[in-house]
């Protein structure tokens, strides 16, 4: 049986992408890139079933493009046809957000989440796209907003152990659910809070910004909330408050530990108003049971005068045999563990903000 002899980093920031590489024992690291420069790499990701890369890029004069890549980086082609809106349809493809690999079974079948509030199909391996309107044109449509960032679809989860079953979550909209393949949308955000409106618990309008499964539990999910941590074991049916033991409810990312079900990592931030780090210290939270309890891990990072943020998709784990952490910060360092967080190192510094972190082993 083949042991991948290598780990990636695949990086996005807001100046050009990068792919760092180390072997398993991860303690110096080659870097390549930057892939291009000075445009805001949204979301650079590795589909596993091809090996193919994935960016999503963005700039405010050049607009939005979505390049692959199928040797590493060397070069990259355009795979964007489809990816917009006819002129009668009152939208605009603003940014590009996350791009999300199908299910093994389905090696062709791809998703693509834009602002505003949007996602989209290919099933030709990324040549062609097709919007998927039973969500755009969802009957709760009109109770959304845009968040800080715009109103985006940012999280993109596909059901192992069910064909047809998908989770999207959307800012400012909440987390919604399909059962036939993205035919029908249900929102599922009982027991979510959102503070800003008027009704603290809608059907619809909560600001999910981070959303994460269970490996081997597959109706396990977690979310960072704008209004707090949050678990379902019912398949996103209910939520469960997970927020007590954190210094702020606030907070963009989480992670979730490759190998214990309910290992789950969270960044937390001031306030809303303010998004930074809490107490001017750079401390990662970890718990061990989905939630129900949190320790700060603090070990090798910085903990005096920062003002950092950690943004929504700047974490991730990797599923070496004792879980690597990474964790990017607007400033343009990345942290990261070789011990599932209890301590860390600095891995590079001086990038422009990061935007995505994804890691593959190869």
């Amino acid at each position: 049986m083949r042991r991948e002899k290598e780990v990636h980093l695949l990086v996005g920031t807001r100046k050009g992408a990068f792919l760092f590489r180390a072997d398993r024992r991860r303690k110096s690291w080659k870097v390549e890139g930057p892939f291009f420069a000075g445009w805001e790499v949204n979301h650079l990701m590795r589909d596993p079933r091809t090996g193919h890369f994935w960016a999503a890029i963005n700039t405010s004069w050049w607009g939005n493009d979505l390049q692959v890549s199928a040797n590493n980086g060397k070069s990259w082609r355009k795979a964007s046809a489809g990816l917009g809106f006819p002129s009668d349809r009152g939208l605009n493809l603003k940014r590009i957000w996350y791009v999300a690999a199908d299910r093994v079974a389905r090696p062709d079948t791809l998703w693509c989440g834009v602002d505003p509030g949007a996602l989209f199909r290919s099933d030709d391996g990324g040549k062609n796209w097709y919007e998927i309107k039973a969500l755009t044109q969802h009957p709760s449509r009109d109770r959304w907003q845009p968040g800080g960032g715009g109103m985006m679809v940012h999280h993109i989860i596909p059901d192992p152990s069910r064909p047809q079953r998908i989770y999207v979550g959307i800012s400012a909209a909440g987390c919604f659910r399909s059962d036939d393949d993205g035919r029908t949308w249900h929102p599922l955000n009982r027991g979510v809070r959102a503070d800003f409106l008027p009704q603290k618990f809608p059907e619809v309008g909560q600001c999910v910004h981070s959303m994460v499964m269970s490996p081997s539990h597959p109706d396990r999910l977690f979310q960072q909330n704008h209004c707090g941590v949050y678990r379902s074991e019912n398949a996103a049916e209910k939520w469960i408050d997970s927020s007590k033991g954190l210094p702020s409810r606030f907070g963009f990312p989480m992670a979730l530990h490759p190998h214990e079900a309910q290992t789950i990592y969270v960044v937390p931030e001031v306030s809303p108003e303010y998004r930074y780090v809490c107490d001017g210290r750079l401390g990662v939270y970890r718990s061990r049971n989905g939630g129900r309890s949190w320790q700060r891990l603090t070990r090798g990072l910085p903990q005096k005068n920062v003002y950092t943020q950690v943004l929504r998709h700047a974490t991730a784990t990797d599923a070496c045999d004792d879980a690597g952490v990474y964790v990017g910060t607007t400033s343009g360092e990345i942290f990261y563990s070789r011990n599932s967080g209890d301590s860390w190192e600095l891995l590079h510094a001086h990038l422009a903000p990061i935007l995505s972190l994804e890691t593959a082993l190869v």
